[in-house]
């Protein structure tokens, strides 16, 4: 008996070494130590809401300490820099909004390859935008907006999350479309800008639903459009762009989660399902659907398409509308 456990004993030390042997270098012992996810934009915006609201459950998750970390400026770019910088171990994370796609075009000194310096983990989300007057204003509708813009060219501004965000290029589009010229008045993220548009310090704001349908429920803010194609559940009386002139417009923000390039593939997998699992949680769920947040969920291999994808859209957009923005 004792020489059969004893062989039991070898076999199964034998069976764990080849196993252990069988598992892709980058999983061995992964999460190993504390794990960042880089926020490119200041608190308060919805990417950091984002980010804080998958945090508990991500610890629980992968039984590992989640570091948020708030890095903001250059629409982004400096925090995804740091994220581009960082050793591929697993132990940082960048969590991305619409602007990724954008700043290739925008920003001729951008210090990285956005697509060959990054590894997608998964896209997590889409949201229209809505363009919004503060409640004190004489905007009753957006056809306000622009009979005050063609009355007096650049006398309107509108706030937006920073130069160079979609909303700005958006609006840029529909500026030239309908003959306007508008004042871009950037912020340094989206929670400066709700602070700003509550205030009533910026009459018009253009932003994620995500972002401000919590102040158009509460009544400091008056939807005035939204920019996707179809009208949208959580405003169903605001009419789109398209239907205000613009025909076929259609532009929404979004939110992905990046890696540095060659985090070994097995972790980004891990990583992605780990997340995928936090944000099915039924109250992390509800929060962000609520807020306007359209989850998609994707595999790395179909983020990182549609990264490409959005990075052609609007070098397109850039071009046409001879946008600059100042470095």
């Amino acid at each position: 008996m004792n020489r059969m456990r004893h062989a039991l004993a070898i076999l199964t030390i034998g069976l764990c070494g080849v196993l252990g042997q069988a598992l892709p270098a980058g999983a061995q012992g992964w999460p190993a130590k504390t794990i960042r996810i880089i926020v490119p934009f200041p608190p308060g915006g919805t990417t950091d809401l984002i980010a804080r609201r998958a945090q508990p459950l991500l610890e629980r998750n992968l039984k590992t300490s989640i570091i948020i970390e708030n890095r903001g400026g250059a629409s982004g770019s400096i925090g995804t820099q740091v994220a581009v910088t960082s050793p591929p171990d697993g132990a940082t994370f960048v969590l991305v909004f619409d602007t990724h796609g954008a700043n290739p075009s925008l920003l001729p000194n951008l210090p990285f390859d956005t697509v060959k310096d990054l590894a997608p983990v998964m896209l997590i989300g889409t949201s229209p935008m809505v363009i919004t007057a503060h409640q004190a204003t004489a905007y009753k509708s957006f056809a306000d907006v622009i009979a005050a813009a063609k009355a007096q060219s650049g006398t309107v501004p509108y706030g937006t999350i920073g130069a160079g965000s979609l909303a700005h290029l958006a609006m840029s589009q529909i500026g030239n479309a309908l003959g306007v010229n508008m004042t871009h008045v950037p912020y340094k993220g989206g929670g400066p800008l709700v602070t700003d548009a509550i205030g009533g310090h910026v009459p018009i704001a253009i932003a994620s639903i995500a972002l401000l349908s919590p102040h158009v429920k509460s009544g400091a803010l008056r939807p005035l459009a939204v920019t996707s194609a179809k009208r949208v559940a959580q405003l169903p009386q605001t009419p789109t762009i398209s239907e205000l002139g613009v025909a076929g417009f259609d532009a929404e923000s979004w939110w992905g989660l990046l890696a540095p390039a060659k985090t070994p593939p097995d972790i980004i997998a891990r990583m992605n399902a780990a997340m995928v699992e936090a944000l099915q949680d039924p109250t992390v769920k509800q929060g962000l659907s609520e807020q306007g947040v359209d989850y998609r969920l994707s595999s790395p291999e179909a983020f990182g398409r549609f990264v490409e994808d959005e990075i052609k859209r609007w070098a397109k957009v850039v071009k046409d509308n001879k946008i600059v923005v100042p470095q």
